[in-house]
């Protein structure tokens, strides 16, 4: 989507829920610099049977929300982001599957005591420090540690998302939606 002189900057907020009978469903919303959606895709639920469960072990769960779910996403979407958000660390992974960047926030919220050590430790006036993190908007985000290339990309869009951007607030709007979308499914006749 251009502006005219130049892309504007699109997030994308990648998250799953987990429904216990039916598996994991994933959304992907995509949003301006503002927050507002441009575009949402969700999948269908995804539900590894036992033998799956057993032969994956601990790597089950990153690589159905990654390789299956964050993968079939992010080639539905039509409209491609600049940066795809996750909320925990272990789903960085799917930087592996797709030429984007992929940045996921903190465990701890901004006003707790590690991430303002972690904001002391910036060198600069981005609030970026030497693990590869970056700020953006209220939040530090983080990297995958094996594309510190990403950190760089993004810094020079970094400095359109105003300061007071919430970056949880649209994992929360795809929860609802994905939850929604499971109850409606669920009231459909066979």
């Amino acid at each position: 989507m251009s502006n005219g002189n130049h892309d504007q900057f699109r997030l994308g907020f990648l998250t799953a829920v987990e429904d216990e009978e039916r598996g994991y469903v994933g959304g992907l919303l995509i949003t301006n610099r503002f927050g507002r959606p441009l575009e949402f895709q969700c999948t269908s639920p995804v539900k590894p049977n036992r033998t799956q469960q057993i032969l994956y072990g601990p790597t089950l769960r990153p690589y159905v929300l990654g390789e299956l779910i964050g993968r079939t996403l992010l080639e539905k979407v039509g409209v491609k982001p600049h940066l795809i958000m996750v909320e925990t660390s272990d789903l960085l992974d799917l930087r592996s599957v797709t030429s984007l960047p992929v940045a996921s926030l903190p465990t701890t919220s901004p006003d707790s005591k590690s991430s303002e050590i972690a904001k002391n430790r910036g060198n600069g006036e981005d609030g970026g420090d030497a693990s590869g993190s970056l700020r953006l908007g209220k939040e530090l985000i983080a990297f995958h540690a094996s594309h510190p290339e990403d950190r760089t990309e993004v810094e020079n869009y970094s400095k359109l998302v105003p300061g007071d951007a919430d970056l949880r607030e649209p994992f929360e709007r795809v929860r609802e939606a994905l939850v929604e979308t499971l109850r409606l499914s669920l009231a459909r006749p066979a």
